[in-house]
């Protein structure tokens, strides 16, 4: 072990050293985690906002008298994604502006995920975490960077479904600008719908522990916002995984069309 105050005999008989377990790190454990806490954050107020606005596709379409006579609201909150900004700002301009920033926080947290595991391994050694609490949180603990990688794997799989329209993703109809009939389209086949309901399953398991993780790591002590947080660490999660697991399921059916 390191110690503070070495005993000389007990340097040299090798039971003690003053040498560092590992080297000091150019980038402080405490940064990724802080770096981690709040693109974490990002994700999941956009995730929270995202699920709000794919809601849309039950909303009926405009009427006769409306600027949109006849369009489905989703198809025009899509646009709406597009048109932010403009005439101010050129058409799409902001809406690249927060797929860049949530680009950057994904390879920020997926590089902090990786280095503090690896860090985590390195001082263990050959021990492993045991007397864990048991239980979700532990589940959830245990399983943050396989269920991060499933997550990876779908947004992947998302972007190149019904954004891109990429086959064999996306269905063979995939049409920009069309999203609601690319979504029902896109979810009729059963595999990929059930794909989501399970990636949207993980990702409530994920978000939650990781909303949870994020309120020690930005330090907030206090028991009374603590007890809040982690009502909001399973309430917000809650709400997003019913949202987006409703779109696939019913579509699934056949009871949007």
């Amino acid at each position: 072990m390191t110690v503070r105050n070495p005993d000389r005999e007990a340097i040299r008989h090798g039971k003690i050293t003053t040498e560092a377990l590992r080297q000091r790190p150019a980038y402080p454990t405490w940064a990724m985690k802080l770096t981690m806490a709040i693109t974490g954050l990002i994700f999941g107020a956009f995730v929270l906002v995202h699920m709000i606005g794919n809601l849309k596709i039950f909303m009926p379409d405009y009427g006769p008298q409306s600027a949109h006579p006849g369009e489905p609201q989703i198809n025009v909150y899509g646009e709406f994604l597009r048109e932010m900004g403009a005439p101010i700002f050129p058409h799409s301009s902001l809406l690249w502006i927060v797929r860049i920033v949530l680009l950057v926080a994904l390879v920020l947290h997926i590089y902090c995920a990786f280095a503090l595991t690896a860090r985590s391994h390195k001082s263990r050694g050959k021990f492993r975490r045991t007397n864990l609490m048991g239980g979700l949180n532990s589940f959830t603990t245990r399983s943050m960077l396989i269920t991060g990688i499933v997550l990876l794997a779908f947004i992947i799989f998302h972007i190149l479904d019904l954004t891109l329209g990429v086959a064999p993703a996306a269905p063979d109809v995939f049409e920009h600008g069309e999203v609601y009939a690319n979504m029902v389209a896109s979810f009729s086949r059963w595999p990929v719908a059930i794909w989501y309901i399970i990636a949207n399953l993980v990702l409530f398991l994920h978000l939650s522990h990781g909303i949870w993780l994020a309120v020690s790591d930005l330090g907030i002590t206090g028991r009374r916002w603590r007890s809040i947080l982690l009502a909001v660490s399973y309430i917000v999660p809650a709400a997003v995984l019913i949202g987006n697991i409703i779109i696939p399921f019913v579509i699934a059916v056949g009871w949007v069309s």
